[in-house]
């Protein structure tokens, strides 16, 4: 058994989407970053990179490479789990913790949990 920790952070900023675990969630601000800056599922990606000793998710999807410019957290974790299967790895569990005083993200767990259980 391998095990990853995973962690992430965005600033905040108007007019941007709130998009965790690939839920677009109603907020007056998103997060900032180079993909759609979705924390949960970056969180995940580093998680699952780690594991199997393959880096971080910034070695494998550089924050300043264009091609990932507004690019889907979701396909970058489907790319993620391609490599460590490549590797010889499989997932076979995440638990996963976001600290958030708001919005409430109750309403939206199971849509998050199957999305990245795609991954």
């Amino acid at each position: 058994m391998r095990v990853g920790v995973g962690y992430d952070v965005h600033p905040l900023r108007e007019g941007r989407a709130l998009i965790i675990g690939g839920v677009r969630i109603e907020h007056t601000t998103g997060l900032d970053g180079q993909s759609d800056a979705d924390v949960l599922t970056h969180a995940v990606i580093d998680s699952v990179l780690g594991a199997a000793g393959l880096g971080d998710i910034g070695a494998h999807f550089p924050p300043d490479d264009a091609r990932y410019r507004g690019a889907s957290s979701l396909d970058l974790l489907a790319e993620a789990t391609r490599v460590v299967a490549t590797a010889g790895y499989r997932v076979v569990n995440v638990d996963s913790t976001v600290v958030a005083q708001e919005p409430r993200l109750g309403p939206h767990l199971g849509e998050m949990t199957r999305n990245i259980a795609r991954g």
